[in-house]
This record gives C-alpha cells, sequence and structure tokens, in this order.
C-alpha cells in the first residue's frame, strides 16, 4: 500500500456509478464484465459515461508498448474529470486493474497519481474492500492471491447477462507455462490454472437458461485446460467441449486462444464428432522460420505446426483457420519472413492477426542484440497483411452463392438490418422483418466484402424464386 496523508471524500447521495472500460483480449472482457458483476453486489449500477461515474476502472492489456501508452494517455482524461468532478464537490476514484497493473505496480500511481488503486488480474474479487481501503491512501494489490477469485465474484443477474447479447465468453483456464521470449502473460496472469468442471459446467448452464446461444471457452492457453472432472480425475478440453455441447440451448461453441503443442487427440476428436463446435480454430504460430521459433521458444517447428494442421482439416476439411503473427523479431532476416509469408501461403487463412515486434520489459526478448529498425518492421508487416488481405478476401468471396447457417445477434447499423456470424466467425449482414436476435437462420450468400458477407434468408430467397442452394464445402483459400 502506498502512502498518503487521509483525505476526506465527499460523498454522493444515492447509488454509486462504475464505468469499466476494457484493454486487449477475450480474457479481459470477461474480466471487465465479473468486475462489473461485483460491483453491482456492493452497490454500484453500470454507466457508459466515465464523466458522471463515481469510479472508473481501466481494465488494462500489457501485450505491446501502445497498449501500455493507451492507458496513460487515458488515465490524463481521467485527471481532467476527476478534477471537474472535484469542483461540483464530488468524488471520483479511478482504478487501474489487469494486466498493467499487474506488470508495472506502483509505478502507475508514480506516473499517474490521480490514480487511487492498481489492483492486479487476480485480485478482482477483492475491488469491495480495496475500494474502502483507497478512501484513504493510494492502495497497490498485485500479488497473486492463494484464494481462487472464480469462487468469490459474484454471478450475474439474469438481466445482465441477457443485456450482453447471445454469445458469450466462459473462462476455463488461465495463466501460461509457456515462456514465449517476447510475452508477458506468465509474468502478469501467473502459472496455467484451470477451473473445476463443475463450476464451468454450472456457468454455462446459467448462460444457457438466460437465453445465449453461443459460448466461446477462453484462456490464455485454453488448449492446456486439464480441470477436475467428477470423479476427481483431469479432463481435457475435448471432453469439456463434449460436456457443454449437452446442455440444453447451447447451440455453438468454439475456445481460444490456442497453442500447437496443446492440440491432442481428444480437440482432434471433437473437431470431427460435435456439431455445436464451430469450424473455426485460431491456433497462433507466430512465425514460419524455424529458427525464430527457436529464439522465441514457441517449441514447436514450422514442420509440426503444420502437422497439426494436417490433422485438424483431416478431422474437419471445412475449418477456417486463423493466427497471430510477429514480424521484426530481434534477429528476423528477410529470408526468415519470407518463411513466414511461405506458411501463411501454405496454409491459407481466413484472417489473421499481425503486430510489430514491441519489446516488453522483463521479457528475454527485450534486451537481446539484433533489434530490427522500425522501418523494416513498418514494410514486413505492410507485405505481410497485403498477402492475409488477398486471403481473407478469397475466402470470403468463396462464400457468395452458398447458404449458410448464421447466428443473429444484434441489430444492423441500417433500418431493417439484423448482423450474425457465419460458422466461420463471419460477420453476416441481412435486411429483413423475419430475422430475430437469437435464432439460427439459413442465409444464402449474395455479396462479400473483405470483412464481412451479406445475404438473405433462404426460405425468403426461395418464395422469390430463388431456391437456395445446399451448404457447400469450404476449402482454403
Amino acid at each position: 500500500m502506498a502512502g498518503a496523508p487521509d483525505k476526506p471524500r465527499s460523498a454522493r447521495p444515492g447509488t454509486r456509478k462504475v464505468h469499466v472500460k476494457s484493454y486487449g483480449c477475450q480474457m479481459n472482457a470477461y474480466d471487465a464484465q465479473r468486475i462489473a458483476d461485483t460491483l453491482v453486489a456492493a452497490g454500484f449500477i453500470e454507466t457508459a459515461a466515465p464523466d458522471e461515474a463515481d469510479l472508473v476502472i481501466l481494465n488494462t492489456c500489457n501485450i505491446r508498448e501502445k497498449a501500455t501508452e493507451k492507458v496513460y494517455s487515458e488515465l490524463g482524461r481521467l485527471r481532467v474529470m476527476k478534477q471537474a468532478a472535484a469542483q461540483e464537490d464530488r468524488a471520483m476514484t479511478v482504478a487501474v486493474a489487469g494486466c498493467v497493473a499487474q506488470a508495472e505496480g506502483a509505478e502507475i500511481v508514480r506516473r499517474a497519481p490521480t490514480v487511487d488503486l492498481v489492483v492486479g488480474s487476480q485480485n478482482y474479487h477483492r475491488l469491495p474492500e480495496l475500494l474502502e481501503q483507497a478512501r484513504h491512501a493510494p492502495v497497490i494489490d498485485t500479488e497473486f492471491p492463494a484464494e481462487d477469485k472464480f469462487d468469490f465474484l459474484a454471478a450475474p443477474s439474469t438481466a445482465a447477462i441477457r443485456a450482453r447479447g447471445v454469445c458469450a465468453f466462459l473462462t476455463v483456464q488461465e495463466g501460461c507455462d509457456k515462456f514465449c521470449t517476447f510475452c508477458v502473460v506468465p509474468y502478469t496472469r501467473g502459472a496455467e490454472v484451470s477451473r473445476p468442471i463443475a463450476k464451468i459446467v454450472a456457468e454455462a448452464e446459467q448462460l444457457a437458461r438466460a437465453g445465449v446461444r453461443e459460448i466461446t471457452l477462453i484462456g490464455q492457453n485454453v488448449n492446456a485446460y486439464h480441470g477436475e472432472g467428477p470423479n476427481g480425475q483431469p479432463w481435457t478440453l475435448g471432453r469439456l467441449l463434449e460436456r457443454i455441447a449437452e446442455i440444453p440451448g447451447v447451440a455453438r461453441l468454439r475456445y481460444t486462444t490456442s497453442h500447437p503443442r496443446d492440440v491432442d487427440d481428444s480437440l482432434i476428436a471433437a473437431h470431427r464428432d460435435l456439431p455445436a463446435l464451430m469450424p473455426q480454430l485460431h491456433l497462433p504460430v507466430q512465425s514460419g522460420s524455424d529458427r525464430i521459433l527457436a529464439a522465441m521458444n514457441r517449441k514447436h517447428t514450422r514442420a509440426e505446426y503444420m502437422a497439426v494442421i494436417d490433422r485438424l482439416r483431416a478431422a474437419r476439411p471445412d475449418l477456417a483457420l486463423t493466427s497471430d503473427f510477429i514480424v521484426g523479431f530481434p534477429g528476423e532476416s528477410e529470408q526468415d519472413f519470407r518463411d513466414t509469408l511461405a506458411l501463411i501461403e501454405d496454409v491459407g487463412f481466413s484472417t489473421a492477426f499481425s503486430f510489430k515486434y514491441s519489446p516488453r520489459p522483463g521479457t528475454p526478448a527485450a534486451d537481446r542484440d539484433g533489434q530490427v529498425p522500425e522501418g523494416e518492421k513498418s514494410e514486413r508487416l505492410t507485405r505481410l497483411q497485403r498477402l492475409i488481405e488477398a486471403q481473407q478476401k478469397a475466402f470470403n468471396e468463396g462464400m457468395v452463392g452458398r447458404t449458410l447457417p448464421v447466428l443473429f445477434e444484434k441489430p444492423g447499423r441500417h433500418p431493417g438490418q439484423t448482423m450474425g456470424r457465419s460458422p466461420f466467425l463471419q460477420p453476416v449482414h441481412v435486411t429483413s422483418p423475419s430475422a430475430r436476435i437469437g435464432d439460427i437462420a439459413d442465409v444464402m450468400i449474395t455479396e462479400a466484402s473483405g470483412n464481412g458477407l451479406f445475404g438473405t434468408l433462404a426460405d425468403e430467397a426461395a418464395v422469390n424464386g430463388r431456391p437456395a442452394p445446399a451448404l457447400m464445402e469450404v476449402h482454403k483459400a
């Protein structure tokens, strides 16, 4: 706990308001919801407007330097809001949570004295008591607790689940034991920990009862899942997926993010045998060069990654693959980069996420020789993204004329339009008065863009004299 003189805080009549802003991965989005649920139980209500909030929480990401600097930029804006609130005789508490909090701790309060509370990613369940302490002096809590935070975080209400939509994230695993040399996750999230089967199933059943149709199981290394089953023995992710697929109301399942070394036989079987498991998989590779993969400590080669892809496609031929790529890792040569482009061409991705290497303090790669100049990183990133965009465009255009089952998620941008997602995670826009949120309906794809699809309900197309074709197999672009 950092010291500061006791200071009075003005009380605000009525229910207190909290604004949670989340950065980064799906895990942070899930954590932000659980933070809000816990604070609702403590007497807060959520608000979308930070300037009217009594408590503002930045739930942060530390995976890249730019993500960290965004947090400090946002704290500058909050300083102005906090000063304006004080002029209205109103107290605003500012908290920084998540991976930046875990990584930087007291440095946040030093750089941004407007911050009242710094809380690490494993301590959200302690927020109510930490906020009480922060009324008197800034508080920093980034220790890894002995207790499991999931045992103490408040469950969401049915109304809250429904307000968040028909698709939901569900954390099943946290932390990572892989120690890739570019990554801060093992230091900010800790070692791999898997939640017990019973608790995951109970949460999934609550989501289904509230109308959730699609559940995405998430973890920093989700396919390393090894949670305790009903008989006390560990279950694999494949077996967990089978169990959740049995829950009434759960129509679709996904999972992210995976490591190639943890794709086991039970997961391959799940892709082959479970109709609810969607034919789309995010499987990061980062580089196509064996030399760079070794320097990254990825613990697999290019050939081993390709062998995993072959096994997955043998089990599910229409599987759409996405991945992550880092360009400009220390020591990366032009030939190493070309090896990455060659891997992309060989696999054929439906889309991918790509970034310039960003040194993260405390990671082994940050201080290595051979740092690639920014100009070269930018030029390589442009070339890589051009190839990925071409593959995504070809993949989407390959859907035109096909009929895909679409889960409708929310209203579209235009009147009468509804947006849903295909089994391959593409956004699909349909203009129809009969498209209802939460329904899964066949959509005939009539048009494709670089980022999504457009279509008409298949039964409406048939009424208009255009019979809907059967769903066709999807192959790599």
